[in-house]
């Protein structure tokens, strides 16, 4: 099956097929020392000399070393393909087809945000179609140019291997175009395995993506940069850490000019090579070296890199987590600060202990996982949120559920107003009186003070199955402060439809993995989120992609005429139902992607059908004749 994407359409990387990461001896070399000693004979459930057919796996790697190595509690696509070998994690499969929502595919207008724009673009084929796991930045300088970083596992199989990806619009998220080179039909990330980190840096005008990197020490920090980010044949290499365990990676780019600190970059991760220390490396130079690192906390007692960011006058922080030996125990939120651009850093803060969200453990046992499946847990989720800082308000979201009642997860904020010294007691902010989970939640804070919370939200359905795609699962739901987090307008929906929950179909990539983190931001008064999102089905099933949104700060969502679509389907008929209001007499004229098809009264309704367009996408709106007011935008999927 083909997989048939809009012209702005987003993606997630799946690591699915983690098969192809070490193409160079001396690459798996460096690897296997970061990894530590291992014997001779290879050790898989009791088995000597069994060779693994994943490229990802050392050769004669001994499975007795894997939680003196910290592989357990690493999230990348290697030491999941280690699991999988080892016999202590599962590989994904593809999903029975379930019955497409032909029924009725409702698009309900949210309050907040406008059309969701997919990030894969073109056309997917075959089975490495998985995309996940997002970090969005803007230029400053330029808020038209938007790069969307994300896991991409296309090129899994590749020489050398590449499952990065990104995809960038050039007109302030209207439209994204997946980097694809035509040589190669991969992105520019070539020998990279993903864990996406994108930034800008304003003073060279030059665009970073980070990746863990192959050509960096085996499995170090590096990745490719651009001054043109559209061209796909315009990035180039370059390394920041030298390594051969890194993991889970944030960045943060200063680009303040009022800042003693403009242009410095930092990158925050946790090295494996010593255990799962926590470190920081900052350029001084816009990028151009990576000499400096700093430790922030030691391998043990463990101490997980959440992510990483800045206040305007420089002030550094990163959020990072005691998970307290994983699972459902408990967790706690800590938090590092520099004040002088990375030279030093404080732990200003350890929060008390909350439980972790999660109604399993996932099948490797360590990570906690949202639902149950199968194969004994899917999405593994920590509890792990994003900071946001403004005017040294320190803002932070993150997830735990309820104990009592079997809700397996809620959305929380917290609030410091002294620069993370101390902070409030938790916030909820999902007010759904259900026991569906919300989860995985991020957050941005724009120049005018606005604050955007986005989290993945089941309040509306009943039951979750993976890769169904009969059964529709969560919606991107948030809420927004006007005043830096003192106070919060209700919880709205944020993307446009509530999507299946999207399967795993790689054998490569462990079973529980639906990406790990969402990374958005701002850029002048407008919150970026991007997300994982399920409503594409390949093969009769639902899976990965990425997609995007945005929201203007200040003011409330939504827009004066706010617009409603449903779309039915019986046979090779279909017909789009648009309802918008206030409706106030007078004509309106009905827009069919930016193009006038009627002009009818405003009285509320009207229909648009269609003939054999069964997958096919459109874009609605509605504006009055007689005042030019226009409703939202909203995209109809035919079933």
């Amino acid at each position: 099956m083909m997989k048939k994407k809009s012209s702005s359409q987003s993606a997630f990387f799946q690591w699915r097929i983690l098969t192809g990461l070490f193409l160079a001896l001396s690459g798996v070399l460096l690897t296997l020392v970061g990894f530590g000693t291992f014997s001779a004979q290879a050790q898989q459930k009791g088995k000597v000399g069994v060779t693994s057919a994943n490229p990802l796996v050392p050769a004669a790697f001994d499975c007795a070393q894997i939680a003196a190595l910290g592989i357990d509690k690493q999230e990348n696509l290697r030491a999941g393909a280690i699991m999988i070998y080892c016999g202590q994690a599962v590989g994904g499969s593809p999903e029975a087809d379930g019955e497409a929502l032909s029924f009725a595919e409702k698009i309900l207008a949210p309050l907040l945000g406008g059309t969701d724009k997919n990030l894969i673009t073109g056309t997917d084929s075959g089975t490495h179609i998985t995309q996940s796991e997002t970090f969005v930045a803007a230029n400053p300088n330029n808020p038209d140019e938007i790069v969307v970083a994300y896991n991409d596992s296309r090129g899994v199989f590749a020489s050398p291997i590449n499952i990065s990806g990104a995809s960038v619009s050039t007109d302030g998220g209207a439209t994204f175009t997946r980097l694809t080179r035509a040589t190669t039909g991969q992105s520019p990330f070539a020998n990279t395995f993903g864990d996406p980190v994108v930034l800008y840096n304003s003073p060279t005008g030059t665009w970073f993506t980070v990746w863990l990197d192959a050509a960096c020490g085996g499995q170090g920090l590096g990745g490719y940069k651009s001054t043109t980010p559209a061209n796909p044949d315009s990035w180039t290499h370059y390394c920041i850490h030298t390594g051969s365990g890194d993991d889970r990676e944030s960045g943060w780019a200063d680009n303040n000019p009022s800042s003693p600190f403009f242009g410095r970059m930092y990158v925050s991760w946790n090295n494996f090579s010593d255990g799962g220390s926590l470190r920081v490396r900052y350029s001084t130079d816009n990028g151009l070296t990576w000499p400096n690192e700093r430790q922030l906390a030691p391998a043990a007692p463990f101490t997980r890199n959440v992510q990483i960011t800045g206040d305007a006058n420089g002030t550094v922080y990163v959020a990072a987590m005691n998970e307290m030996n994983g699972g459902l125990t408990n967790r706690a939120n800590k938090f590092y600060r520099s004040t002088d651009g990375g030279n030093s850093w404080t732990l200003t803060n350890t929060g008390p202990t909350f439980t972790a969200p999660g109604v399993t453990t996932c099948p490797n046992s360590y990570f906690a996982c949202m639902f149950t499946s199968t194969q004994g847990g899917y999405w593994r989720h920590m509890g792990w949120g994003q900071p946001a800082v403004l005017n040294g308000v320190v803002s932070y979201v993150y997830a735990s559920r309820n104990t009592s009642n079997g809700d397996g997860g809620n959305v929380f904020y917290i609030r410091s107003s002294d620069s993370g010294v101390t902070f409030g007691a938790p916030f909820q902010l999902n007010t759904d009186a259900t026991t569906r989970p919300q989860w995985q939640p991020n957050l941005s804070v724009a120049a005018d003070g606005s604050l955007l919370a986005v989290w993945y939200d089941a309040r509306e359905s009943t039951t979750c199955t993976k890769g169904n795609t009969g059964v529709p699962c969560y919606r991107m739901w948030a809420r927004k402060s006007l005043d830096n987090g003192a106070t919060w307008l209700p919880d709205e929906p944020f993307s446009d439809v509530v999507t299946p929950l999207p399967g795993q179909p790689d054998a490569g990539i462990i079973t529980e993995y639906a990406g790990d983190y969402d990374y958005s931001a701002s850029v002048l008064n407008q919150h970026l989120h991007p997300w994982t999102d399920g409503r594409v089905a390949v093969n009769g099933a639902s899976q990965q992609d990425a997609f995007f949104d945005q929201e203007a700060g200040g003011g409330g969502g939504g827009d004066e005429i706010t617009l409603t679509a449903e779309a039915r389907s019986r046979g090779n008929k279909a017909r789009v139902t648009l309802t918008w209001e206030p409706a106030d007499g007078g004509d309106i004229e009905v827009l069919r992607d930016g193009s006038v098809i009627e002009t009818t009264p405003d009285d509320g309704s009207t229909q648009d059908r269609h003939r054999n367009a069964s997958g096919s996408t459109f874009t609605y709106q509605v504006c009055e004749t007689d005042s030019s007011d226009c409703s939202n935008e909203v995209e109809v999927m035919i079933p």
